[in-house]
């Protein structure tokens, strides 16, 4: 089956009167240990079982071909001795892994500065090494008919919803597809509402990140061949926390979560409240701020939704132009982008300086969030949001609000609502969203609010009551 690629070596040799075919992938195979585990024990035995002879850690017998392919694939040796029904598989794949550094899109100012990288088996090393404990559990999963990449789920079997593990299982199981590139793939296929703009899992490359929402009973699904690790479920609030306030005091924490959630409004609404100012209700602002503004807005040829459309764009693609060029002339398109392209459209006339002021916080406001995902899904959302102020003032905002928060309350993440715990309502769990209390306050783990459980939990406090209640 292998016989058209150049890369597939083999070697015979005589072992016990018999001979022997050693095949390997040279581009995934290891060639020192194929000849320290290998070669060199039969070299220099000459005689007994091939099992005792080889000092390989892992020996596998195997009697099927096409399983015999499937490991050469993954980079593992086959021995095959005449006269024998069996093949004989080592595991000598070999590791190409850059070191660990700490992530650029996750950078902390206190705290490890580690990050997952490309490799499962280091991935898994970097938990195991912080979770010591025999309750954490990794199983292996191969995903993709052509690709058959290989994903790692981990839990704490004795803290994760049994409920939650099956579901995961099986909307793994469930996936069709030919190839996964990268997480995002399986993401896709896993989650609840595809529709929704809102990620429903959250994106780390921080193993202490992953090891905190492990402790809460969440689950890490690491892929092999990418450092992006998912925890699900996962709810609103969970994208707004950082690892750095943790390692700060927690008023100091609290504080700095506070304004993340505040640029969460900030980022959705300045541009549609602006417009909406603007058009239809410049009464809220003190006339001497509606003079100012009014001399801004003179020679400017648009109306106020062209004029935030024009910048939000602009700022989009100076944005993309950034992330695709290198480092060094990144920051240069931002600066001409910023100052000298932002300078001279006002000084054209095409938009006015209050716009400008506008964008410029809206867009700081947008990356204030941890999560880079979540940022994209607030920066999309805005759009719809400048639309209906354009249209209907401040009447479309709230509007646009109330659509925004009933979805959220609607949305669910493996069974988990994505607002809890603001609704679901449950003030125990309150001490880790908006602030961030002591840590000696927060000694119970947040409530899993899996529908089941909650109705379970429900039923019980029932009877309790009315066993309370037949006592009295």
């Amino acid at each position: 089956m292998l016989f058209h690629t150049n890369d597939l070596k083999h070697r015979t040799i005589t072992f016990q009167g018999k001979q022997m075919m050693i095949l390997y992938l040279e581009s995934l195979a290891d060639t020192d240990r194929i000849e320290k585990e290998i070669l060199f024990p039969i070299v220099r035995e000459k005689e007994g079982d091939v099992q005792d002879v080889i000092t390989s850690a892992h020996v596998e017998k195997q009697e099927d071909l096409r399983s015999v392919v499937d490991k050469l694939v993954q980079g593992q040796t086959v021995i095959i001795v005449e006269g024998d029904a069996v093949c004989y598989v080592m595991d000598t794949r070999t590791s190409h892994n850059r070191g660990i550094e700490e992530p650029d899109n996750e950078r902390v100012v206190r705290g490890p500065h580690s990050g997952f990288i490309e490799n499962l088996t280091v991935n898994l090393y970097q938990l195991r090494t912080r979770i010591e404990n025999r309750h954490l559990v990794v199983r292996y999963y191969n995903v993709g008919k052509v690709t058959k990449t290989k994903i790692a789920i981990v839990y704490m079997e004795n803290l994760a919803n049994p409920d939650l593990i099956k579901e995961v299982d099986k909307r793994i199981c469930s996936i069709s597809t030919d190839t996964i590139i990268n997480p995002g793939f399986i993401q896709e296929f896993m989650e609840d509402d595809p529709w929704s703009p809102f990620p429903q899992s959250l994106n780390t490359e921080r193993p202490d990140r992953a090891m905190a929402h492990l402790m809460e009973g969440r689950v890490v699904l690491l892929s092999e061949g990418d450092p992006t690790a998912l925890i699900l479920p996962v709810t609103l609030f969970a994208f707004y926390q950082s690892p750095d306030d943790f390692h700060s005091r927690w008023w100091v924490g609290s504080f700095v979560r506070m304004i993340r959630l505040a640029s969460f409004l900030l980022a959705i609404q300045l541009p549609a409240i602006y417009i909406a100012v603007v058009s239809f209700h410049p009464e809220v602002l003190p006339v001497d701020l509606v003079y100012t503004i009014r001399a801004t807005l003179d020679r400017v040829p648009f109306p106020p939704i062209l004029e935030a459309l024009l910048m939000e764009l602009s700022l989009e693609l100076i944005r993309e132009a950034g992330i695709r060029l290198p480092s060094p002339v990144g920051q240069t398109i931002g600066i001409v982008g910023g100052l000298v392209m932002g300078d001279a459209v006002v000084r054209a006339g095409l938009v006015s300086y209050t716009m400008v002021i506008v964008v410029a916080l809206t867009a700081i406001s947008s990356f204030v969030v941890p999560s880079n995902e979540m940022s994209t899904s607030i920066r999309i959302i805005r759009f719809p949001m400048m639309i209906a102020a354009s249209f209907f003032g401040f009447i479309g905002i709230v509007f646009g609000t109330m659509l925004v928060v009933i979805h959220l309350i609607k949305l669910v993440s493996f069974g988990t609502p994505y607002f809890a715990p603001a609704a679901p309502m449950r003030l125990k769990d309150m001490k880790d969203t908006i602030l961030r209390m002591p840590v000696w306050k927060m000694n119970q783990r947040p409530h899993d609010p899996h529908p089941q459980r909650m109705k379970q939990e429900d039923d019980s406090s029932r009877r309790w009551k009315k066993d309370d209640q037949g006592k009295q």
